[in-house]
């Protein structure tokens, strides 16, 4: 991948990422400070400050003149002021007054009434509990970056007969790229020459290789190329050479793409990170006005300027909101950087928490819970007609349409008559959600669900026999078309999706993540739809839906539950998941319209990923709970406290040390295991 490209690409993020962090007034872009000791000066400046505070303190207890403490002393503010001055006069600039300059307030305060270990404290807990902040945004961040930097700088090209070495970034759609045993994939492409087991986890999170073959049409293109032909920039090949057909440039490859929308999420507010900000705009001018009336305290209660002086530092650094700033977007971007890493991409942190309180899943049935390759298993004939007519009129239409269910009925006279020639249909109209219209040797012919011959279509009424066929047949979770020619019943042909093998498992799991309800919405036959769901444990199975139907489904849910998700493909079902609180496609690796409609993008179709991702998403709005517990409950602990007479130096520790306790609750989101069993 193009480095200049990876780098333009975050840039603009961190301008993007900066401008909206500035809302919160802890969140710092401390990049536009000095790196004397390059990205960890912060931290170095910390310790150092550390170092000299507990120098000068020592030294105190012994020294004979105050001078040496002194020395070690103004060192300690130095260092740990040095980059919250730098902040604070940022924010400055900018007409805000943030925590930074409260901190600072604080610490020259303290200096001024002589309590110089303790602004020394204050100071050099703050840069640390700063540093161990950025620490933390800097992990998260690198995990992100990490996926960009997966696929390979160069690669080989061949041309006129020969290999050539060429940086990625110089390929061209339409290129032949050769693939060695165990390199990495270095482009989006189809494979058109070898076969290999291809490891996917860096861009789908699966844990098996998959089996890839070449296509056999060299002309196939991407949206029409099945998935065992397709590989992905980044992954890792097996023990088979490959020629791949490049089909995606480097910067619009699916690992690119990810990449950027991961990082992009980061800007994307959760609803506690509103609330924080929310927050923090009301509360931090009532604490800069109760420090005001504190410092007047003298002329009610028989007390000195000074201690009144040393009580409003001492609020003024326990009402700071330090831990609650970052408590939640430090945890939404690890969820963030660890989701990517899994296959999973949850774009922003509404989208993160609202995941981890869902209370009921809404799913797809066909290629959802089901393996998308449904099959003719009966054939019914009426009258005069025989199987193979039946199968290649109704192939003669189904050729026409790309549903699942077409390929199904095409591929069964294929198999069925290989030899046989299939008559064409000419005037093919479809007939939304129904069937097909069409005609055939000169024949008007109609094939679709039992439904489409009640619609006022001129047609004779179902025969009771076959009512009878079709209500046997569906008794036992079979899909029906029927067909008719002209006046005539030809018969009924019976198709079955088998669920996938990983449903029912998937399923169970949500349920002990506490997901309340688990309902399949699908277009086919009542009686189908619950044989189905029987089968794999869903709560509810509702047939017999349009599209727009769905849309009504959900938004009941909805009305009845406060969080619902909705599982598709991510294009048939994007007005569904764009009415469900938070929308998730399946097998989104290779699709830009399933990345760009859904809230929460599954990179593979295998259904454990949703466990993973909510699970994660569970684990993550614990955390963020616990961090605003513990930041909130401080604050609210220490305000009275320091009123009451609770000095600096004990307000500092608990203070900054509640800041670095939030910060590494959030990493535990980076080595999230799935632990459902």
């Amino acid at each position: 991948m193009k480095k200049v490209e990876l780098n333009s690409q975050e840039d603009s993020h961190d301008s993007k990422d900066t401008s909206h962090n500035k809302k919160h007034d802890h969140d710092h872009d401390h990049d536009h400070g000095p790196s004397f000791f390059g990205e960890k000066t912060e931290l170095y400046f910390a310790i150092l400050a550390g170092i000299s505070l507990g120098l000068g303190y020592v030294i105190s207890k012994s020294a004979t003149t105050s001078l040496i403490p002194m020395i070690f002393y103004v060192l300690t503010y130095f260092f740990g002021g040095f980059f919250a001055v730098l902040e604070a006069f940022e924010n400055l600039k900018q007409k805000k007054f943030a925590i930074d300059t409260l901190m600072i307030v604080a610490a020259v305060g303290a200096a001024f009434l002589g309590e110089w270990p303790e602004g020394g404290l204050l100071l050099a807990l703050f840069s640390l509990g700063h540093s161990l902040e950025h620490y933390a945004m800097g992990r998260a961040k690198k995990a992100i970056e990490a996926l960009a930097e997966l696929a390979p700088k160069f690669a080989h090209v061949i041309k006129n007969g020969e290999t050539v070495e060429v940086s990625v970034d110089q390929l061209a759609v339409g290129d032949i790229v050769l693939v060695k045993p165990n390199e990495r994939i270095p482009v989006d492409g189809i494979i058109i020459k070898g076969s290999s087991a291809v490891n996917q986890a860096p861009v789908t999170g699966e844990s098996v290789p998959v089996d890839k073959i070449a296509v056999t049409d060299g002309m196939a293109t991407n949206s029409k190329t099945s998935a065992q032909h397709m590989v992905f920039a980044g992954t890792i090949n097996g023990t088979g050479t490959l020629e791949v057909k490049v089909t995606k440039l480097s910067s619009e490859t699916t690992l690119a793409r990810v990449a950027k929308m991961v990082a992009d999420a980061q800007a994307e507010a959760s609803p506690t990170q509103e609330f924080t900000k929310k927050f923090e705009r009301y509360f931090v001018p009532s604490v800069l006005l109760g420090v005001v009336l504190l410092l007047f305290a003298f002329l009610i209660i028989p007390e000195t300027f000074s201690v009144s002086f040393y009580r409003a530092m001492a609020v003024l650094v326990a009402a700071s909101p330090c831990a609650l700033a970052i408590s939640t977007p430090s945890a939404v971007l690890s969820g963030i950087a660890r989701s990517g890493r899994g296959g999973v991409l949850i774009k922003g942190g509404a989208a993160l928490e609202n995941l981890g309180k869902v209370e009921a899943i809404a799913f797809d049935k066909t290629g959802t819970l089901t393996e998308g390759k449904p099959i003719v298993t009966d054939v019914v004939c009426l009258d005069q007609f025989d199987e193979k007519q039946f199968l290649s009129i109704a192939a003669a239409v189904e050729s026409q349409s790309d549903h699942p269910l077409a390929a199904a009925v095409v591929n069964a006279a294929k198999f069925k008559f290989p030899t046989g020639q299939i008559p064409k249909a000419v005037n093919v109209k479809s007939i939304t959600g129904k069937g097909i219209r069409a005609e055939v040797g000169g024949e008007t012919v109609f094939i679709g669900k039992p439904s489409l011959f009640d619609d006022q279509l001129g047609t004779p009424a179902l025969p009771e026999s076959l009512k009878a066929t079709v209500a046997k047949l569906q008794e036992n979770g079979r899909t029906i078309m029927v067909l008719l020619k002209g006046d005539k019943y030809v018969g009924v042909i019976g198709i079955m999706d088998s669920p996938r093998k990983s449903a029912k498992d998937t399923l169970s799991q949500l349920r002990k993540l506490g997901v309340q309800r688990l309902i399949m919405l699908s277009g086919d036959n009542q009686k189908v739809a619950q044989a189905i769901a029987k089968e794999i444990g869903l709560t509810d199975a509702v047939g017999e839906l349009m599209p727009e139907e769905k849309v009504t489904q959900i938004k009941k849910l909805r009305n009845d539950l406060k969080v619902v998700a909705m599982v598709g493909d991510g294009v048939n079902d994007a007005p569904a998941m764009a009415s469900a609180t938070v929308g998730i496609a399946m097998g989104a690796a290779g699709s830009e319209v399933a990345l760009e409609t859904a809230d929460v993008a599954l990179m593979t179709d295998d259904l454990a990923h949703l466990v993973f991702a909510v699970g994660l998403s569970r684990k993550a709005s614990t955390i963020i709970k616990q961090n605003l517990w513990v930041s909130l409950g401080m604050v609210a602990i220490l305000i009275p406290s320091t009123i009451l007479g609770l000095g600096i130096g004990p307000a500092v520790a608990l203070h900054e040390g509640s800041t670095i306790v939030v910060v590494f609750n959030a990493l535990r989101l980076l080595a999230y295991r799935n632990i459902v069993s």
